[in-house]
């Protein structure tokens, strides 16, 4: 399915990208990542969304940094958008964030953890925004089916779903790369988070840690099996970040992996 999300188009042959910082940690250095995305999928001319959360409320511990919060994270955001004409993605993490969320963003992110939320898919899809709804860790890839009918229920067929890995054991996730080819089938752009996959939920003293090495190999593999698009988190210093820095990629290392990406696309197109 093809869908049209501000001034960009994806679910098409081109392999779209979305990726940011996992959380806005201050607004100039979240502008600058932006634009260094933008220029990276200029160059690579392929369709790019800007991710950052306003808030992290899925931490494991309250210590745990959550970013801005929703007034004034949607207010960086929205400067960010106006300046770098680029659409957005946020996740929200309960009913009353959807609206305002959905003026500022162009597509609505169900959380993985929430992802089975009947009144929040069902808020979501009625905003006439795009919903990419992330697979929860606990999910078989045929339930999605499910929770892609709650947000159609609205007459909303602008969505995303997106692959993130399952839980296994204790403080692991594994990914059956199967996933997306179930997934595929529902008609719907499909996107692999080569970053969260790759996490390592509460593993580091109540912190999630994660194997970054593993990032650029799944998300190889995810893209040959279909992948219509890659979502990654990004930060030029993952050993400084905020949130999620052992399971983020370092910016610099973004363009070979993108470049690679794309001609895997383009062979199995």
């Amino acid at each position: 399915m093809i869908i049209k999300i501000a001034n960009t188009t994806i679910g098409g042959p081109e392999l779209f990208l979305i990726a940011g910082p996992c959380v806005i940690e201050t607004e100039k250095s979240t502008l600058k990542i932006a634009e260094s995305l933008k220029d990276l999928s200029q160059d690579h001319k392929i369709p790019f969304i800007f991710k950052a959360s306003y808030d992290k409320a899925n931490r494991l511990s309250h210590k745990s940094y959550r970013g801005p919060g929703l007034k004034k994270g949607l207010k960086i955001l929205a400067r960010i958008k106006q300046k770098l004409n680029i659409p957005l993605i946020s996740d929200v993490h309960c009913k009353e964030e959807i609206k305002p969320a959905s003026e500022v963003l162009d597509i609505i992110q169900i959380p993985a953890l929430l992802s089975r939320q009947t009144d929040m898919l069902i808020s979501a899809g009625r905003t006439g925004k795009t919903v990419n709804i992330k697979k929860g860790q606990f999910l078989a890839p045929e339930d999605m089916y499910y929770l892609i009918e709650k947000v159609t229920s609205t007459g909303n067929k602008k969505i995303i779903i997106t692959e993130r890995g399952s839980s296994f054991g204790y403080h692991n996730l594994v990914n059956d790369i199967r996933a997306i080819v179930t997934m595929k089938s529902f008609g719907y752009p499909v996107v692999y988070d080569a970053t969260h996959s790759v996490q390592l939920p509460g593993a580091s003293h109540g912190k999630s840690s994660g194997t970054r090495e593993m990032i650029p190999p799944l998300a190889r593999a995810a893209v040959a099996a279909g992948a219509d698009g890659i979502f990654l988190e990004v930060h030029p210093a993952p050993q400084k970040a905020l949130c999620d820095g052992p399971n983020s990629l370092y910016l610099s290392d973004l363009p070979q992996l993108i470049s690679t990406l794309i001609r895997i696309k383009q062979t199995i197109d």
